[in-house]
């Protein structure tokens, strides 16, 4: 057996080691393969290791069952997945998700202790040699300062789900006032906006609530129905960036100059974007969001290379900010 092959199999023991195993459906869109390589892929499971079991669900579809003491001591983590984590975990820092990386540092721990004594030392020499390249991948610049405790409370709130009691002060608010929330997510940015439905008014919209303005946070034991057709994809799909306004939402146009054309063609300015190319070489970028002062952020570090075609409000909010002398393009 090749090693591309042998890789490919404990991928796929991996794969079964799962509380359902794996199915031939689910093999044939992990591995982007046909049915009939799928089935042979299944065959090679069996006949390599022997305890996989073939049991049928509900549907009567078979699926391969493996269990994962049986390939554990093939699992040593390479240099690469090591690095990666510690990379996750400094970027769950620098994103003020203390609670969250508080987590991946146990699960870094557990990892590593159960590495083979004799890797160990030849794995962190090339761990340390990647982390020195990739400069441990921390964004730099400026961000919002975190409070431990509230990140903490939020986190556990998330996962309950659970009420969250919190002191929060809006823009129009001199003082912060008390609120009790119905936490559904958390949106990540420039800032970050707890997304939650305020308990006193039931049947209002989903709120944001920006993180740096809460200043205590205490975790209720009352608990809640996330909102059915919630989905916090869809949700960070409304906006721009962080900000979600319903009033400002709809159909965003931009045109990048011939020159830019080819730098702004290769950023994702929103997932809905959809690119035009014109026959003078100039880009249109169409997407559909709310978030117009997010908008005029970014819009502004491309100078006179990006112009607004549409909304008019966008157009209008940015015009007198466009500048020729940017020495680069973001």
């Amino acid at each position: 057996m090749s090693f591309a092959k042998a890789q490919l199999l404990l991928q796929l023991a991996m794969l079964a080691t799962r509380s359902r195993g794996v199915s031939l459906a689910e093999i044939e869109e992990v591995f982007a393969c046909s049915h009939r390589t799928a089935q042979r892929m299944s065959d090679a499971l069996q006949a390599s290791f022997p305890a996989t079991e073939q049991r049928f669900d509900e549907d009567r579809r078979a699926r391969w069952i493996l269990p994962a003491r049986v390939i554990a001591p093939l699992l040593t983590p390479s240099a690469e997945e090591l690095a990666a984590l510690s990379t996750a975990i400094a970027a769950l820092d620098a994103q003020g998700m203390a609670s969250e990386a508080d987590t991946a540092r146990q699960l870094e721990r557990k990892v590593r202790a159960l590495i083979p004594p004799g890797a160990g030392t030849r794995l962190a020499v090339d761990e340390e040699a990647l982390l020195e390249a990739l400069g441990h991948a921390v964004r730099p610049g400026p961000r919002p300062a975190a409070i431990s405790t509230v990140d903490a409370a939020i986190s556990e709130a998330l996962k309950g789900p659970q009420l969250l009691r919190i002191v929060y002060r809006n823009r129009a608010e001199d003082v912060p006032s008390e609120r009790i929330v119905a936490p559904h997510g958390l949106l990540l940015g420039v800032r970050r906006y707890l997304v939650a439905r305020d308990t006193a008014k039931p049947n209002s919209r989903l709120r944001h609530y920006r993180v740096e303005e809460i200043y205590e946070a205490e975790l209720m034991e009352e608990g809640f129905e996330i909102d059915p057709d919630f989905s916090i994809r869809k949700h960070a799909a409304l906006a721009f960036g962080s900000y979600e306004d319903s009033r400002q939402y709809g159909e965003v146009v931009w045109k990048f100059t011939r020159d830019a054309a080819a730098h702004a063609r290769r950023y994702i300015f929103h997932p809905t974007q959809q690119l035009e190319e014109l026959e003078d070489g100039a880009l249109i970028v169409r997407f559909r969001a709310s978030g117009y002062l997010e908008m005029c952020w970014h819009l502004y570090s491309w100078g006179t290379a990006v112009e607004v075609l549409a909304p008019e409000a966008l157009r209008a909010m940015a015009e007198h900010y466009r500048r020729s002398d940017f020495p680069a393009l973001p």
